[in-house]
């Protein structure tokens, strides 16, 4: 490789900078983790106080709605407030349901697990799920599995980091969910909500900022429709210039 194929120290800022953009579109950023704290924060936070479930689970789903219709009068995307509204009604209905005041923090829980095993097994499958996720935000698609082998590569570094942070705190709070109260689940929850998320993504930037550029497919379809349309413009002139010609000679004394 010549000193022109190296990538220039400009090229990997870029690069670096539009892996920073993808994963805070991808993940919510700032906002999006206020949103994930929030509901959980507010239902311990007034459990611990009064110790009464219904007043804290009709709070936090309060705010979830709350936050959807901030999102909605500032014209935002809600895919983050939605998640975390069904998230926080399913724990409200586990917890009625159950009279557990524990029991609003299992599907959470449970939705946690869950990922967790789906990062390992669709990266053993060679299919990593953080590609999968991220792809269509880089333009991409699945064109990492089989046209970027390096690419393909860093996602599957990254679910790997995904599941392995997710099935580690998960090996934490379940034991808690059975040995500890209702307030020591809810706070150690709710400090595990941001860390193991931010190591995450960082680590996914990390393994990211490393490989091989995203093929933008929806560039590649553009330029393939806008030759074609070309060819056929061509197509069209000539078949008329050839009529053009053809007649002149006919008009010939």
């Amino acid at each position: 490789m010549t000193s022109l194929d190296k990538p220039t120290e400009d090229a990997q800022r870029d690069s670096r900078a539009v892996t920073e953009a993808a994963l805070f579109e991808a993940f919510g950023g700032l906002r999006g983790m206020i949103e994930t704290v929030l509901p959980g924060l507010l239902f311990v936070t007034i459990y611990t106080i009064n110790k009464d479930l219904h007043s804290s689970a009709i709070a936090a789903l309060g705010v979830s709605l709350l936050l959807v219709v901030v999102r909605l009068i500032m014209k935002d995307t809600v895919k983050h407030a939605f998640s975390g509204v069904f998230g926080v009604a399913f724990g409200v209905v586990f917890a009625m349901m159950t009279g557990n005041a524990k029991d609003f923090y299992l599907p959470g829980m449970l939705y946690t697990l869950g990922l967790g095993l789906a990062y390992i097994i669709t990266t053993l499958a060679g299919v990593p799920l953080i590609g999968l996720i991220l792809g269509p935000v880089f333009k991409e698609n699945l064109s990492w599995r089989t046209r970027n082998p390096g690419r393909k590569a860093a996602y599957a570094k990254a679910s790997w980091a995904w599941g392995l942070i997710l099935l580690a705190k998960c090996a934490i709070l379940f034991p808690l969910y059975w040995w500890a109260d209702t307030t020591q689940l809810g706070w150690v929850l709710v400090a595990l909500k941001i860390p193991p998320f931010l190591l995450a993504v960082y680590l996914t930037w990390v393994f990211l900022a490393k490989a091989p550029a995203p093929i933008d497919v929806f560039a590649e379809m553009e330029a393939a429709e806008k030759a074609e349309e070309e060819r056929e413009s061509r197509s069209t002139a000539d078949t008329t210039g050839s009529t053009d010609t053809g007649g002149a000679k006919h008009r010939k004394p």
